[in-house]
């Protein structure tokens, strides 16, 4: 093997003693060889068993991948002292000599890897892999790539740190040092043998940007309390979490490992560590597609029908409303779990929104289906038109997710236009509104409504009236068109909430006004862009 040398033979004849598997052996001895690791589990045995048994002193003895050097290394140092001999917990096993090594090999390619548990075994082959091809192809996801993520028990970070302890021990009996940041993380050796039989299976490439995400769940119920030794000598590490089962967490764990001191490590843990009699359960193969984001404007021409369903104590109030009316059609199409919708502003249950619409946003979460042409977005967009007559969409269309931050950006320096009918208790004439038209860029001070005090906190509010006109309709009646700054409370400022809104409508007037009906007929917001009918 030219990527294991003589100074690696203590390291393989310890580990395979102590029922290491081959590609751990591998990681330990630092090879940094993706393409080795790729050889079959009975090859590799077979491999390190010829190694030992070469007796030649030379570093390079062959080559089984030329075209891969090592990307790490043991470190040469002379050995500066250190612990002691392991106590009886961690005591070096006598290593087997080169003439007993064939069952030492037929021995240690029975059992489950005493620090993978397996992961490296069985996991990686074929069989595995089309089980988890099979998982994918049968939930119907869209994808051109895919990345591959594997959660892995927390306890299998302990079993590294014991093999690492005993190896580490014998290095420094040769004059040698083994650091622990040179050894192949178990995560990236797994992924460097199950990319190509994935891609290959799947017939798309992984990459790590991909928004298409295979993951696996690995457990190993049999050895899950030898964490538990950590929550004792480290337990500020080991906090519990509403969202986690177990506070013996992968982080919680290492950063206990990372804590513990190496005597107090070798009295709890047996190093090496022993053979299990299981290896690990696949517990879970999950799909996941990066959400997908839709975007377009609304009209809302319906005085009964709110924005986002209307639920008080638990009771709905209205059958439906603009979320659902434009959101079930998506999450049919794109084939989604759920999803998640905003909007530039809103508008009270009875308040229509006319003119180009409101802008409006929708986050699909695990969409199956991710590709729809320009086409097939108008006839979306000509479905959630014709199921309902409460609303109608325009310029549907995908978007990405910083995208939608042009909706947010500067919402309350946009500005938005009304229409409001208007009814004042005393008798007006023409003249008695026409000073309204001349009023321009009024401040008003706005405290939170009574009506939204319930979920908005207590504040006092500066807004704008840029401009009004008003069309006189009868003596009890009136027009006014209004553009104010968005986030005005307008029906307050017609009516003037018991005084806390000031101005208002009637104030200026000097008697009773009250809103009827409102409408927005413009939300000046240049997004999402328009779109050719």
């Amino acid at each position: 093997m030219s990527s294991l040398t003589e100074k690696d033979r203590p390291i393989v004849q310890l580990l395979l003693s102590t029922g290491t598997c081959p590609r751990c052996i591998l990681r330990f001895c630092c090879v940094g060889s993706q393409m080795l690791y790729r050889h079959p589990h009975q090859d590799l045995m077979r491999d390190l068993q010829e190694f030992l048994r070469n007796n030649q002193e030379k570093e390079d003895t062959g080559c089984l991948d030329a075209a891969h050097p090592p990307c790490k290394r043991i470190r040469l140092e002379h050995s500066e002292g250190g612990p002691e001999e392991l106590n009886h917990n961690g005591a070096i096993p006598q290593m087997p000599s080169v003439d007993n090594g064939t069952a030492t090999m037929e021995s240690s390619a029975a059992k489950v890897c005493n620090v993978c548990l397996g992961i490296l075994q069985e996991f990686c082959e074929a069989d595995f892999v089309k089980k988890v091809c099979q998982k994918v192809n049968s939930a119907d996801y869209q994808f051109t790539s895919f990345v591959f993520s594997v959660s892995l028990p927390p306890q299998l970070s302990v079993r590294e740190r014991a093999a690492w302890l005993v190896v580490k021990q014998e290095m420094r009996n040769l004059g040698l040092s083994l650091a622990k940041d040179d050894i192949v993380q178990l995560k990236e050796a797994y992924k460097w043998i199950i990319h190509p039989q994935l891609s290959e299976e799947l017939g798309v490439p992984a990459d790590g940007k991909s928004l298409f995400e295979v993951s696996v769940v690995f457990a190993h119920p049999e050895t899950d309390e030898e964490c538990h030794f950590l929550a004792t000598a480290c337990p500020d590490c080991f906090k519990p979490a509403k969202n986690k089962q177990s506070v013996f967490t992968r982080m919680a764990v290492i950063k206990a490992l990372e804590r513990i001191k190496e005597e107090d490590f070798l009295k709890h843990f047996p190093c090496p560590p022993g053979s299990p009699k299981n290896p690990c359960d696949a517990l879970e193969i999950q799909c996941n597609n990066g959400a997908v984001f839709v975007a377009g404007r609304y009209n809302k021409y319906s005085r009964n029908l709110p924005q986002t369903p209307w639920i008080i104590d638990g009771e709905r109030k209205l059958e439906s409303s603009v979320e659902e009316l434009i959101s079930e059609h998506l999450m049919a199409a794109f084939k989604a779990d759920s999803f998640n919708f905003s909007s530039s502003g809103r508008e009270d249950v009875d308040v229509r929104t006319l003119g180009n619409g409101r802008p409006f946003a929708v986050e699909l979460v695990n969409p199956r289906r991710i590709r729809f042409t320009a086409e097939e977005m108008k006839r979306l967009q000509q479905a959630i038109n014709d199921s309902s007559d409460k609303i109608q969409v325009r310029d549907l269309q995908l978007v990405t997710r910083s995208a939608i931050g042009r909706m947010k950006e500067g919402e309350e320096e946009k500005t938005k236009t009304y229409s409001a009918l208007i009814w004042t208790d005393e008798a007006i004439q023409r003249e008695d509104i026409a000073f309204l038209d001349d009023i321009k860029e009024l401040k008003l001070e706005q405290k939170t409504p009574l009506r939204v005090l319930h979920r908005r906190p207590l504040a006092v509010r500066g807004r704008l009236i840029h401009s009004m006109q008003g069309e006189y309709l009868d003596e009890h009646h009136f027009r006014l068109r209004l553009r104010s700054q968005a986030g005005t409370y307008i029906k307050e400022f017609v009516h003037g909430d018991f005084g806390r809104t000031k101005p208002n409508i009637g104030s200026l007037l000097k008697r009773t006004a009250d809103i009827l009906e409102l409408d927005v007929e413009s939300v000046d917001v240049d997004w999402p862009p328009t779109l050719d009918d």
